[in-house]
């Protein structure tokens, strides 16, 4: 019997790192548009094994928002699936609490805008996979 070949070369993932910068109750949110239907995004990153999620998120969210904000402790923690609806692959997401003097966001290419917006009112819009556990949190309040 043969063996199956295994993929290598890509790193597995160790956490989704999401960058919350909240201003008056309102909190950063990306729109980005998958197959003409336009979801909001927090700025996340998949941080694969063997690097740091603070030093991913603190890279990402500047090129992702135009924002230098500075990263801070870890303000929730939820489960992501790193993997597919067949193979599960769950790993923790950690969302870091991010403050910045200037809000005046930039959005990078692969966005299309962003909204500041409270999370009672996100949970109500459509989410891409990386924010799900927003709403598997259950009340805004945990957050």
């Amino acid at each position: 019997m043969g063996r199956r070949k295994m993929a290598t070369g890509t790193p597995m993932p160790k956490a989704l790192a999401c960058g919350m910068l909240e201003d008056e109750g309102r909190v950063l949110f990306l729109k980005k548009t998958e197959y003409g239907i336009e979801r909001l995004e927090m700025p996340c990153v998949v941080v694969p094994s063997g690097r740091s999620p603070v030093a991913e998120i603190r890279e990402k969210f500047l090129e992702y928002t135009g924002i230098d904000g500075e990263v801070h402790e870890i303000i929730h923690e939820a489960k992501y699936n790193a993997g597919s609806k067949r193979r599960k692959t769950w790993v923790p997401c950690l969302v870091f609490k991010i403050t910045a003097r200037e809000r005046r966001a930039r959005h990078s290419q692969e966005f299309s805008g962003f909204r500041w917006l409270r999370i009672e009112d996100a949970i109500r819009e459509k989410l891409t996979k990386k924010c799900e556990w927003i709403r598997k949190t259950g009340t805004a309040r945990q957050i």
